[in-house]
């Protein structure tokens, strides 16, 4: 589904990361990204079966732009060499836990999903859940078809000691550390040049949802969202 403009488009704009290429081939880019939307806006009523939450959103409110914010970044391309999506309710900027899909052919595609953390209410919120009923959250990450993706929350930004106003003894205190509770697996390059990639991120979406609806839950009842 994606080998027509997509693939072979992100694959050029790898090695050719500059604004005088991009404008030459802005037909292209078009083309690419709305083929890409057209199999996001496919994908998402095949997510609303297991999420009914995300009805009513559309591939406007979930794809990222390509262009590159390189104020504050020592890398200074002018564009990401992939086109990603955050499928969640409300769309791509929504405060509450997501699906990611990042389709990117010479680096790593990936899916997954979770919640970003950037204020601090937020991750008090999850951190106190998870210190109280940490059976929740051990027992989704412990699933079979849960683990069948997802080896365990990322790592990234996670804390060396308990976060404060957490006690250090806790039996499961590693599950305070993280600053964002997302899992993220793979996709190779069959996955994704492969007619059987929308079947399979729905199948990967059904292994999520136990811990999209967990965190989602726990903001709600926060009053968070």
């Amino acid at each position: 589904m994606l080998t027509q403009n997509v693939i072979p488009f992100l694959t050029e704009l790898k090695y050719n990361n500059n604004k005088i290429w991009f404008e030459k081939n802005k037909t292209w880019y078009q083309s690419a990204i709305k083929d890409f939307k057209v199999f996001i806006d496919d994908l998402i009523p095949q997510l609303v079966k297991t999420e009914p939450r995300l009805a009513g959103i559309s591939s406007k409110d979930c794809v990222y732009r390509i262009f590159r914010d390189v104020r504050f970044s020592n890398d200074k391309t002018p564009y990401k060499p992939n086109f990603a999506a955050n499928i969640a309710p409300g769309g791509k900027n929504s405060n509450g836990a997501g699906f990611y899909v990042h389709i990117e052919p010479t680096g790593k595609s990936i899916s997954g999903g979770g919640i970003y953390m950037t204020e601090p209410a937020y991750l008090k919120a999850l951190r106190t859940e998870f210190f109280q009923v940490p059976e929740e959250l051990l027992e989704i990450l412990e699933a079979p078809e849960f683990k069948k993706y997802f080896s365990g929350l990322w790592d990234q930004d996670k804390l060396k000691t308990a976060p404060k106003g957490f006690p250090k003894d806790f039996e499961h205190i590693d599950l305070l550390k993280h600053k964002h509770y997302i899992v993220l697996t793979e996709l190779s390059t069959n996955d994704i040049e492969s007619n059987d990639l929308l079947p399979k991120l729905v199948t990967i979406h059904r292994a999520l949802y136990p811990l999209n609806k967990l965190l989602n839950t726990i903001l709600d009842d926060a009053g968070l969202k």
